[in-house]
C-alpha cells in the first residue's frame, strides 16, 4: 500500500513512521515542513525505507502536486500545530496549518480516490472535566473547545467529518490522550521539566500543578493508530489513551526523584489562560472493538523517558535553547494578562 504520512518528522509521526517500516507491506512517503518542532533526525534511521519531501500542508499546490506524484491509497495525518501555549500567543498560525491544511489534505485525498484517511486530533477536542467527578469522555460527548489550539482541531475532526457525509471519503479520527515519551520537543511539560533539572533550572508549573491529564506513553500511542488503521471502521471516532490520571506537579514530583533532584526547584508561574483542568478518556470503544489497550504504566514509561533524554541531552538542550526566549515571552504575557485580569 502507498500510504502518505503527514508530520512524520514530529513526536509522534516519527514513532509511528519507526512502527511502519517494520512493515514491508507498506510504501511510505513523509511529508513534513520541518517547523521549530519537526526533526529529520527523528527517521535518520528509517531514511533508506522512506521518501521524505519537505512541504507545507497549507501549500496547496505543491501538495497537489506531492500527490499526483505519490499517488498514496491511504493518509495518516498527524501534521499541526500542538502547542496550546503558541495557538494563545499565535493563534492564526495553528488555523491555517490545522484547520485550512487539514482541509487541503482532504481535497487532495477525494480529488485521488484515496481509500482511507487517518485523522489524528486530540482529546482537549471536548473540553475540560471537574476534578471531583468520575466522567470520562465517550466518541459521543459534545466537543467544547476552550483553547485556541482544541477549537483548530474540532475545526478539523468537523471537516472531516463533513467530507465523510458529503462526499463519502473513508475517514476515522484518533483522539489520543496526552502522549510522552523519547523525541518529544522541550514545549511540553515532561521534557521541558526534564530539560530543566539537567540544566539546574527551576521547572515553571501553571498555576498549583492541580490540573490532572491523562499520560500514555508514545509507544501505545502509534499501536493505538496502527491498529485503526488496520481495522478501524469507516467513518468512527477512536479515543485513545490510558487509565492513569496524574496532577502536573505529580508528573513534575516523579521526574524530580529519577533526576535526583528536590521540590525546591519545582516553580508555580501564572497559570495559562483558560487552562482545561481535567481530561480523562474513555477508551472502551478501541478495546471492545480492535482489542487495544494502553500497556506500558506511567511509572514504567516516565523511568524509560528520562533514561532516554539523559542519554540524548545534548540533543534536549540544543532543542531547549531554541525555545527558552519564547518560554520567557509566554510567561511575561501570561503574568501580564493575569495581572490585567485580576486574580482567578
Amino acid at each position: 500500500m502507498k500510504l502518505l504520512v503527514t508530520g512524520g518528522a514530529g513526536f509522534i509521526g516519527s514513532a509511528f513512521i519507526r512502527k511502519a517500516v517494520r512493515s514491508n507491506s507498506l510504501d511510505i512517503t513523509v511529508a513534513d515542513s520541518l517547523t521549530y518542532s519537526g526533526d529529520r533526525e527523528r527517521i535518520d534511521a528509517e531514511e533508506d525505507h522512506v521518501e521524505f519531501e519537505q512541504i507545507d500542508i497549507t501549500d496547496y499546490d505543491g501538495m497537489a502536486a506531492l500527490f499526483s506524484e505519490v499517488r498514496p491509497e491511504a493518509v495518516v495525518h498527524f501534521a499541526a500545530e500542538t502547542h496550546v501555549d503558541r495557538s494563545i500567543l499565535y493563534p492564526e498560525r495553528t488555523i491555517a496549518t490545522n484547520v485550512a491544511g487539514t482541509t487541503n489534505l482532504l481535497r487532495l485525498s477525494l480529488k485521488h480516490n484515496v481509500k482511507k484517511f487517518i485523522h489524528i486530533s486530540t482529546d482537549e477536542v471536548y473540553g475540560e472535566l471537574a476534578a471531583d467527578s468520575s466522567e470520562k469522555f465517550t466518541e459521543e460527548s459534545p466537543l467544547r473547545p476552550n483553547s485556541p489550539y482544541s477549537a483548530s482541531k474540532a475545526s478539523a475532526d468537523l471537516f472531516v467529518r463533513a467530507f465523510m457525509r458529503t462526499y463519502g471519503l473513508n475517514v476515522i479520527t484518533v483522539r489520543p490522550s496526552n502522549t510522552y515519551g523519547p523525541w518529544q520537543y522541550p514545549e511540553k511539560l515532561i521534557p521541558l521539566s526534564i530539560a530543566n533539572v539537567l540544566q539546574g533550572r527551576k521547572i515553571p508549573v501553571y498555576g498549583r500543578g492541580e490540573n490532572i491529564r491523562t499520560w500514555m506513553h508514545v509507544d501505545d500511542c502509534v499501536d493505538a493508530i496502527f491498529a485503526v488503521f488496520e481495522n478501524g471502521r469507516e467513518g468512527e471516532c477512536y479515543n485513545v489513551g490510558s487509565d492513569e490520571e496524574i496532577k502536573n506537579r505529580d508528573v513534575v514530583a516523579a521526574i524530580l526523584s529519577l533526576l535526583g533532584a528536590g521540590s525546591e526547584l519545582m516553580e508555580y508561574v501564572a497559570d495559562r489562560p483558560g487552562h482545561d483542568f481535567r481530561y480523562a478518556l474513555n477508551t472502551g470503544k478501541i478495546r471492545k472493538e480492535l482489542g487495544w489497550k494502553a500497556s506500558i504504566g506511567f511509572s514504567d514509561g516516565i523511568e524509560r523517558t528520562v533514561a532516554w533524554f539523559r542519554e540524548h541531552r545534548f540533543w534536549l538542550l540544543d532543542k531547549k535553547s531554541l525555545i527558552d526566549g519564547f518560554i520567557r515571552e509566554l510567561r511575561a504575557e501570561f503574568t501580564r494578562r493575569e495581572v490585567a485580569g485580576g486574580a482567578r
